[in-house]
């Protein structure tokens, strides 16, 4: 007996709500658009999978593995999630940085108002959008640039008048009443590179190795340390040995040994406003727990940043009190640590041992050694 097969044997697709692509429509995942769309009989509309409308039934939706299929149907394209167009968050990210090139270019700082009417939309909607993307408000953006252009101003030899106004500051005076929390000292001894200004520090021996205070280093040698706050600091004039001072020390001391205490310290902390947003996030990490730099991410609303989430950890001076070693790799394993991999280890050993009845992902294995 002989069977004979076709030759041209046809699959028969599955049940739109038993193919893998329907659960992503259902999760509205925005990573989805572009793969593929969707059209719904009873509305006569065909979408991208991201799109914010009421659920569709299953049984009236058709799935298309292109645009060009999907206005085969007849349909027309839903006016809630555009999908002949850019995405929705696609077209925020770009109104987004429009803004943000609008703030850097202007010589005076633009008012919501004004950035909201060039983007066309309510200065309600925009300040919500702005914060969504960037993480902060516009006019926290503008005074972190003006900051910067300050800053970068001093540091190339312009006088402080120029560097003022150059920053984008209509008044002197307006400037003069944040300069300090701006740069730490007067806008002229930063000019000078710290010159007359003193800074306190100390020198701690822990089982970590030698801790110094002004900034919070870490290391093996003192001098080195040291070494390393003057090259920080160039002209300031470094003052070690302060009683009072190293009453600190001895907090700092304490938190490393027994992390549990806690660090209850003022911090100077410095950055771009997109690191200061990032060094908060890590302050907010309990002790005993770890995270991974897509957590941290995802936390601060910047899902795709984490190549940044790792620049700014690597660039933080408060080691420990801006915990940057309970960051992972999302595998549980180290990565980088500006003080070294052991001591990484030996700082997450220590506080593994503290306990949390909080079970969070990715899990630390701590070292059996």
């Amino acid at each position: 007996m002989f069977i004979t097969l076709p030759k041209n044997l046809k699959s028969t697709p599955l049940p739109v709500a038993d193919d893998p692509r329907w659960a992503r429509i259902v999760a509205r995942d925005k990573s989805a658009d572009g793969e593929f769309w969707y059209s719904v009989a009873t509305t006569g509309v065909y979408c991208r999978p991201s799109c914010p409308s009421r659920r569709a039934n299953p049984r009236n939706v058709q799935l298309h593995g292109t645009l060009e299929q999907a206005r085969a149907t007849g349909f027309r394209p839903c006016r809630r999630c555009n999908p002949d167009g850019p995405s929705l968050e696609a077209g925020n990210a770009a109104m987004v940085a429009d803004a943000c090139r609008g703030i850097e270019q202007s010589e005076e700082e633009p008012s919501l108002a004004e950035l909201a009417d060039a983007a066309g939309r309510s200065t309600g909607y925009f300040h919500r959008i702005f914060k969504a993307v960037t993480g902060v408000t516009p006019k926290d953006y503008a005074a972190a640039h003006r900051s910067a252009r300050v800053r970068r101003g001093l540091e190339d030899g312009a006088s402080v008048t120029t560097a003022i106004y150059d920053a984008g500051f209509n008044s002197s005076g307006r400037f003069y009443e944040k300069s300090t929390g701006m740069l730490g000292m007067t806008p002229t001894r930063y000019r000078a590179g710290g010159a007359h200004e003193e800074i306190r520090f100390a020198v701690g021996e822990s089982s970590l190795g030698t801790i110094l205070v002004a900034s919070i280093l870490l290391g093996d040698d003192p001098d080195t340390l040291v070494r390393d706050l003057q090259d920080r600091f160039p002209k300031a004039r470094l003052i070690g040995g302060d009683r009072d001072y190293e009453m600190l020390v001895a907090r700092v001391l304490g938190f490393v040994e027994v992390p549990a205490l806690g660090l209850d310290l003022p911090l100077d902390v410095r950055g771009t406003a997109f690191q200061q947003r990032v060094w908060q996030a890590l302050q907010d990490i309990p002790v005993g727990q770890t995270v991974s730099y897509a957590e941290i991410a995802e936390r601060i609303g910047m899902p795709k940043a984490t190549r940044a989430i790792a620049a700014a950890c690597a660039v933080n001076n408060l080691a420990i009190a801006i915990p940057c070693h309970r960051v992972i790799r999302k595998d549980g394993a180290l990565s980088g640590y500006a003080w070294g991999a052991e001591r990484k280890r030996a700082l997450l050993d220590r506080e593994a041992a503290v306990g949390s009845d909080v079970v969070k992902t990715p899990t630390y294995r701590p070292s059996r050694a």
